[in-house]
């Protein structure tokens, strides 16, 4: 007998006033990401990594031009049950805070995991690097600092004190998909962090670049130690009780005339620095 083709089921069309539109848009406001723990992704590559996880895309708007630039995705999505939603140009610009929107935008569920899940995972497979960030507050410096320590192979990024939302737009589209690809800890008090850390096994370096004791230099820390390493504010860095908490303080060197880093340049230096001493590619 021939098989059955299951057709999938085309994009349902809604409009400006659709209450499934208007619970989408509130989620801009930090508030109502947390009181229905949900977050918007935006762009395919975003869709694309959601998709990966199961069960954390709940709802897709998408455009027409969308659809049609991305058809798996769109097909993927509505064959698992996954409620796609077709808009026009203008919803999505209303819905999206990109200027060039791509036309697709997922609902998705929040992905962030307790500090304990994280911490308790070094029994099973120890933890070697972990990024942690406090009292960080630009959402692109962020995410940007989550995708590097994504990229470097880290085991975890903690978001930590007064840092900004891991869910905050433009911080989930600077991830670019790393969201949703290693253990996030959302608000964890940074002391209850860094003494978890530290009882799983972890040194504490603290990057600051008014410290005396230099990245790479042969009096320098020991990175084939298992490493957190927590970043401060992009303005003020870490204040000295911050400082306090840490095994030791590093500053990346500066050769050139440059005052410093950015922040999102600073980490990429120090989490590839470790990864490399901790894969003995020194």
């Amino acid at each position: 007998m021939p098989r059955t083709r299951h057709s999938v089921p085309a994009p349902t069309t809604i409009g400006i006033h659709s209450p499934r539109l208007k619970a989408a848009r509130q989620l801009g406001k930090r508030a109502f990401r947390e009181r229905n723990r949900s977050f918007l992704a935006e762009g395919p590559q975003a869709v694309r990594e959601a998709l990966r996880e199961p069960g954390v895309l709940i709802e897709l708007f998408v455009t027409s031009q969308g659809a049609g630039r991305h058809p798996d995705l769109t097909a993927q999505a509505a064959s698992r049950g996954i409620a796609v939603h077709e808009v026009s140009g203008e919803v999505m610009a209303e819905l999206a805070q990109t200027i060039t929107p791509q036309g697709l935008l997922g609902v998705c569920r929040f992905v962030d995991v307790p500090l304990s899940e994280l911490t308790a995972a070094a029994p099973e497979r120890s933890l070697r690097m972990v990024t942690v960030l406090a009292n960080v507050r630009d959402p692109g410096n962020a995410g940007t600092v989550l995708r590097t320590s994504d990229a470097a192979g880290a085991d975890g990024v903690i978001f930590a004190a007064a840092s900004v939302d891991p869910y905050n737009s433009k911080c989930v589209r600077s991830s670019a998909g790393s969201l949703f690809h290693l253990p996030v800890v959302a608000g964890a008090p940074l002391a209850a962090a860094i003494g978890g850390l530290r009882a799983a096994g972890l040194q504490v370096l603290a990057a600051d670049g008014s410290a005396s004791r230099i990245l790479g230099a042969p009096d320098g820390p020991d990175l084939t130690r298992p490493t957190a390493w927590i970043f401060g504010n992009e303005a003020w860095g870490l204040p000295a009780d911050l400082l306090a908490l840490a095994d030791d303080v590093v500053a990346v060197p500066i050769y050139g005339q440059a005052e410093s880093l950015n922040l999102a340049a600073a980490a990429a230096v120090c989490l590839y620095a470790s990864a490399r001493q901790l894969r003995g590619c020194g």
